[in-house]
């Protein structure tokens, strides 16, 4: 006989059950992904033995990095390079700080942040292979690269900026506007399809020298848009033969591939922390080359120290528990190692990449080099260059496949859509794709 005792007991399971459902959008398939989510977290194992790309072919020690993420079901993403996704035991972190921060309030952040903020900056540049004293934290990239453009002060009247059809959009608007303020010209280049090395450094040589009066030039070491990798220290030094500074966008560097800010050679480097590092986002730094600090003004009548980096950016308040969160992202990264992290996401990239080359009807825009593409590579379906063409390729790779993939703009040559997998992917996501490629480029 059921008693009202037993029937309120079942009542109160179905209704967690259905909140439950509710939650996961009534997929049970995401329900016990929310059970699973609240299991322990079994600890990271150590890499196996080998080289990283041997490593990056391990299954189980990658299925065992992939479960450390709580990643959606709703969709297979390939779209990493937007923001990266922090780990779990990264993101723990983060809620910790976060409820340190707003439990002590002011008194924390005026008594014991100072300190922990330097903690952070010193491990970012460690990683970097810099001196604290050489970086400064932003909140993304944009901010730290429109800082160094936009206080850069050495164009002048009748003077030359240069940039390429590949990098970032507010990069370039930040060019303009510096030339339009100082007087200045700006002259922009084409990055030749299909890259290569050799290619790549002869277009900068060539625009440089057909333009004798340039000043400052914008690179981007691995590109949004098809994850090429430029030489940039090679195209730095033709730069500085030229009298030309040069600042760098890296902001999908930093632990996307191995990183020296020192051996890029550039004097101006903007990188993030919450793409490929995992930190929250939030958080990014811009670089400066001691002997070159002077170059950028103070940031709007700074009143800091003039022969301190500080100086040079004022963002106000920043996400303090974020900023906590680096050295924890850190840590994360190095217990994978970034050689072997790089190796990886490589692998997973040429596992679709490789395959959808041969595909009639897709253009896959970036080399298999490896010195030349990491994890980002962008494609064409059926030679399509439009914005149009391309956002239809993302929309029925999403509605039709359940793959998620962006479309960029800007490329000389045209639109494209970019795929980024990265530790949560798997061949599989990669083979999906591929599929998924066969069958759209099919369609004629």
């Amino acid at each position: 006989m059921t008693t009202r005792r037993d029937f309120l007991k079942q009542a109160a399971v179905v209704s967690a059950a259905s909140l439950a459902d509710t939650a996961a959008g009534r997929d049970p398939s995401r329900r016990a992904a929310l059970s699973q989510a609240a299991q322990p977290l079994a600890p990271l194992p150590p890499p196996p033995a080998g080289s990283p790309q041997a490593v990056a072919q391990d299954e189980t020690y990658w299925r065992a990095v992939a479960e450390q993420y709580r990643v959606t079901d709703r969709v297979t993403n390939l779209e990493a390079g937007y923001f990266g996704m922090m780990a779990t035991p990264v993101l723990e972190a983060y809620h910790r700080h976060v409820d340190r921060v707003n439990r002590e309030s002011s008194y924390f952040a005026r008594r014991d942040y100072p300190a922990l903020f330097e903690q952070s900056r010193a491990r970012a540049a460690g990683a970097l292979g810099v001196a604290p004293g050489e970086i400064a934290f932003a909140r993304n990239a944009t901010e730290a690269l429109q800082t160094l453009i936009g206080q850069y002060n050495r164009v002048q009247p009748g003077d030359v900026v240069m940039y390429a059809d590949l990098d970032y959009p507010a990069m370039q608007s930040a060019m303009n506007a510096l030339a339009a303020r100082r007087g200045a010209s700006v002259v922009t280049l084409d990055i030749p399809e299909p890259a290569t090395k050799a290619g790549i450094l002869q277009a900068y040589e060539a625009a440089l020298a057909a333009n004798p009066k340039t000043r400052l030039l914008l690179t981007t070491h691995c590109n949004n848009k098809t994850g090429l990798l430029h030489p940039v220290r090679d195209i730095v030094a033709l730069a500085k033969a030229r009298g030309v500074d040069v600042v760098c966008d890296a902001a999908h560097s930093f632990g996307q591939v191995p990183l020296d800010l020192k051996q890029l050679g550039a004097p101006f480097i903007g990188v993030n922390l919450h793409k490929w590092v995992g930190a929250p986002v939030g958080v990014a730094a811009l670089y400066i080359d001691p002997q070159h600090l002077m170059s950028i003004d103070r940031a709007h009548g700074d009143e800091g120290p003039l022969e301190r980096i500080d100086s040079r950016i004022h963002t106000g308040t920043t996400d303090f528990a974020a900023i906590l969160s680096v050295p924890d992202a850190l840590d994360f990264q190095a217990q994978i190692g970034v050689e072997r992290k790089a190796a990886r996401v490589h692998y997973l990239r040429n596992q679709w990449a490789v395959s959808a080359r041969r595909i009639p009807g897709v253009d896959v825009l970036t080399p298999d080099d490896p010195e030349l593409v990491g994890a980002i590579t962008g494609f064409r379906l059926r030679g399509g260059t439009t914005r149009e063409a391309n956002q239809a390729v993302v929309k029925a790779l999403h509605d039709e496949f359940g793959i998620f993939t962006v479309a960029r703009s800007g490329l000389a040559r045209g639109d494209c859509v970019r795929v980024t997998p990265t530790l949560y992917n798997t061949p599989a996501d990669a083979a999906k794709l591929v599929a998924a490629l066969t069958t759209l480029a099919a369609r004629g």
